[in-house]
């Protein structure tokens, strides 16, 4: 089951950003993983706009494949990084649909 990985950054400090975007796509290839997007183009389209410079958007083959990129020694420097010049929080979905009533997913 595909398993999304949704980064939501607000960028305090930028000096991380030229490393960690030129080394971190490998490692969530290294996954199994691709970007489907890493856009500072955010724009709120409903609700109160959050304090967001910058969306990741990334498809893994599983939910393990996920939290093995997360968890990856190799990853850890550029976390650290990105955590001291950025709030950011990573969430985790899955491919399912809640309600179950869109034919081309499965139910969640």
């Amino acid at each position: 089951m595909t398993a999304y990985v949704i980064a939501d950054i607000k960028m305090k400090d930028p000096k991380w950003v030229p490393a960690y975007a030129a080394s971190v796509h490998d490692l969530v290839h290294k996954h199994g993983g691709k970007y489907l997007s890493r856009s500072g183009n955010v724009k709120t389209l409903e609700g109160k706009p959050l304090d967001t410079t910058l969306i990741a958007l990334m498809a893994f083959p599983s939910e393990a494949a996920a939290r093995a990129f997360t968890t990856d020694p190799a990853y850890a420097p550029f976390v650290s990084a990105r955590q001291g010049g950025s709030d950011s929080r990573f969430q985790l979905i899955d491919d399912t649909d809640l309600a179950g009533t869109i034919p081309y997913l499965p139910k969640g």
